[in-house]
């Protein structure tokens, strides 16, 4: 079958897949000028952005998540905001509003629309946790269809769009759950751990001698869309798309595919929405490892940021202590990457 006037061939793919290798090492070395360690999160950042989606970052203060975030902003050549997220934030001063403005030779009166700080090609949506849920919703449509609707009109966001928001753990003081709704929207929620003793002692080395390194951008914009086209390319197998439909299906409590201690500690499982970013995800770790498709391996390595917000458990779960993590730990040793999958029969 002969290609398409002006679709990309394999060999064209390939070549992009080593470009966009080449690419994710460049930023991992801009960034460790100013990041120790966090190499992880760093790469489940990248991954959500290739994937086309927002990523959520936790940890508790001071753990450098806003400096990660403006410094991967620095590395790349995209406009950039910064929303400081406080109990007194309204919806408007992050979507923007209708203001009223009067024509200086006519004076004549018009609503005008005044974009607000979320129209950027990446948002900080720095401790988002601790806004109330009214001001956190107005941020779902943005992040969903990458549009504000204000005044009866729609306003596109520019693209790439991609919101990267940090919050401190819910048991600090001042903090606002996010709706399953809200949290739905990331594609990824990425823990930030504390740094092992040798990351430790080099950032107390660095932040106080003021060895800290100048980054240069390495990537635009259009180079992300075109890797963002690039993962959607990415060919993905049954084996793959198979274990990860397993995965998602088996945490869901009350059906013919939930283990025992699903229906034991989970409230409620991941929906469809989890089996598109397992697979999108595993696509996009694929090529920043410069492979032209994914494996049960990179569903695997995306498991946790996937489904950790995706996956409630009960109350008897959290009376033993059973974290999502652990009940993902239990999904992943539970669901065999050696089986045979294949694409189950449609109803007719």
């Amino acid at each position: 079958m002969s290609e398409q006037p002006g679709t990309p061939s394999e060999q064209d793919d390939l070549a992009a897949v080593k470009k966009c290798e080449a690419a994710f090492n460049k930023i991992r070395e801009q960034l460790a000028k100013v990041i120790v360690g966090q190499d992880e999160v760093i790469e489940q950042v990248l991954i959500a952005m290739f994937a086309r989606g927002h990523a959520l970052l936790e940890g508790v203060p001071g753990l450098a998540k806003t400096l990660l975030i403006s410094s991967l902003a620095e590395s790349l050549h995209l406009t950039f905001k910064r929303i400081q997220f406080t109990p007194d934030l309204m919806p408007s001063d992050v979507t923007g509003a209708d203001v009223i403005q009067e024509d200086p030779e006519t004076h004549q009166r018009a609503y005008r629309f005044l974009p607000g700080p979320i129209f950027a090609n990446m948002l900080l949506a720095d401790e988002i946790n601790r806004t109330p849920p009214k001001t956190q919703a107005a941020m779902l449509e943005a992040m969903q269809e990458h549009q504000v609707s204000a005044g009866g009109s729609m306003h596109k966001l520019p693209a790439p769009f991609f919101v990267l928001a940090t919050q401190n753990p819910l048991e600090q003081e001042g903090t606002y759950p996010l709706p399953e709704a809200q949290l739905d929207r990331f594609l990824l929620y990425v823990k930030v751990g504390y740094p092992s003793a040798a990351e430790e002692w080099e950032i107390a080395r660095r932040v106080t001698t003021s060895q800290m390194g100048k980054i240069d951008p390495c990537m635009s914009g259009d180079e992300i869309i075109e890797m963002q086209q690039l993962v959607k390319r990415v060919p993905v197998s049954d084996q793959v798309l198979g274990y990860a439909c397993a995965l998602v299906r088996s945490s869901r409590p009350d059906t013919p595919e939930a283990c025992e201690f699903v229906n034991k500690w989970i409230s409620w499982g991941a929906g469809p929405r989890g089996v598109l970013t397992l697979v999108s995800c595993a696509k996009a770790r694929a090529i920043l490892h410069g492979r032209y498709h994914a494996t049960v391996a990179d569903v695997q390595a995306v498991a946790k940021p996937a489904l950790r917000h995706r996956i409630a458990g009960n109350y008897s779960a959290q009376a033993a202590g059973v974290s999502s993590e652990q009940l993902i730990d239990m999904l992943l040793k539970e669901i065999s990457a050696d089986k045979h999958y294949q694409a189950p029969a449609m109803a007719s």
